[in-house]
């Protein structure tokens, strides 16, 4: 099918991911509005919604929630899921079990002080006991692919020994694959991507493992590729909230992108899921890293941000389009 220089069709669990490319969860960001975006471009070989809380799925229709809703265009979605405990969670694999999910994910990579309140995300990670029941549970209840996204811990004297022991656990109650950003918790996206932590961590597990942080599309790719060799698949994260067409452009480099057509294309999905309200919420999230396509991106981003409604959020976006504005040379979403 479609692929890539270095890595081969990805099997896991009899699921074929092809090309092993995967768009990160992100939160209000990866919504099925975005993934149709994403899925006029293709070039991909699996989406991640955004992270969803488990117990949230029992109060939601499933088929027509603008957080559960997956359209067929969209190819393989995996759901990704803060679960904090197992109370009512067979119930909610069952409710999940609907949406037909390509594969499922545990965050156990997110810091965010409101999700680790919760014991959700990385709170998950140091408690070994909740986690194996967790697992177990999900392993039991889900027959699908089984995924996990953490990070290298908390930067402590025997992290390495930490995660290593939490990887044992994994391969013990029946995950597929992991999903690692070489980061630790407390760095957020400060300093780089331990990328060359890779080989020694894929002779330490059986699985395959999913290479996840500072990676903006094919040129990091392959400049970096003596690090990456050892991973079996690729996840690109907040750059494709930047450019959508992030796949594509890996596959043609030469693509040509009318970004205020994008822009406007996005507007619309977004308006047809959510209500004025929350769709503006979302268009103003996303913004900022939109906004770094262009050399003065900053004003796209004021303009959006401080729009009192959606209707005022485009008509600004249209004022900004009609001026032509500069390309960026490059792409950065530094300081986001």
């Amino acid at each position: 099918m479609n692929s890539v220089p270095g890595l081969k069709a990805l099997s896991i669990r009899g699921n074929l991911i092809d090309p092993p490319l995967f768009c990160a969860p992100m939160a209000a960001i990866t919504h099925s509005a975005f993934r149709r975006l994403l899925s006029d471009f293709g070039g991909y070989g699996a989406l991640f919604t955004e992270m969803l809380s488990a117990k949230m799925i029992l109060h939601e229709n499933v088929l027509n929630s603008p957080w559960l809703r997956r359209r067929p265009e969209e190819g393989k979605v995996f759901y990704q899921l803060m679960v904090m405990d197992t109370v009512r969670l067979p119930e909610i694999m069952e409710r999940l079990a609907l949406l037909k999910p390509d594969g499922l994910d545990l965050n156990i990579a997110c810091a965010a002080h409101t999700v680790m309140r919760q014991g959700g995300g990385a709170d998950l990670y140091y408690d070994m006991v909740r986690l194996r029941e967790i697992l177990g549970v999900m392993r039991r209840n889900y027959g699908g692919c089984f995924t996990v996204k953490i990070r290298l811990g908390n930067e402590i004297n025997d992290w390495f020994e930490k995660l290593v022991e939490r990887i044992r656990l994994f391969e013990d109650e029946g995950v597929d694959a992991l999903i690692i950003h070489p980061r630790f918790y407390e760095e957020k996206f400060r300093r780089s991507a331990r990328h060359s932590l890779y080989a020694e961590l894929a002779e330490r597990t059986r699985l395959p493992i999913i290479a996840s942080g500072d990676i903006s599309g094919y040129d990091s790719y392959s400049g970096n590729y003596a690090s990456l060799e050892p991973v079996s698949g690729i996840m690109i994260g907040r750059i494709a909230a930047a450019c959508p067409w992030i796949f594509a452009a890996w596959h043609n480099p030469e693509l040509k992108v009318d970004r205020a057509e994008v822009w406007f294309r996005l507007c619309d999905y977004i308006a047809g899921d959510f209500t004025p309200e929350q769709a503006l919420i979302r268009v103003k999230i996303i913004a900022p890293y939109f906004g770094r396509n262009f050399v003065f991106g900053h004003e796209f981003f004021k303009r959006i941000q401080s729009s009192s409604d959606f209707e005022t959020a485009r008509q600004r976006a249209h004022n900004f389009f009609q001026a032509s504005p500069e390309l960026a040379k490059r792409v950065s979403i530094d300081g986001i």
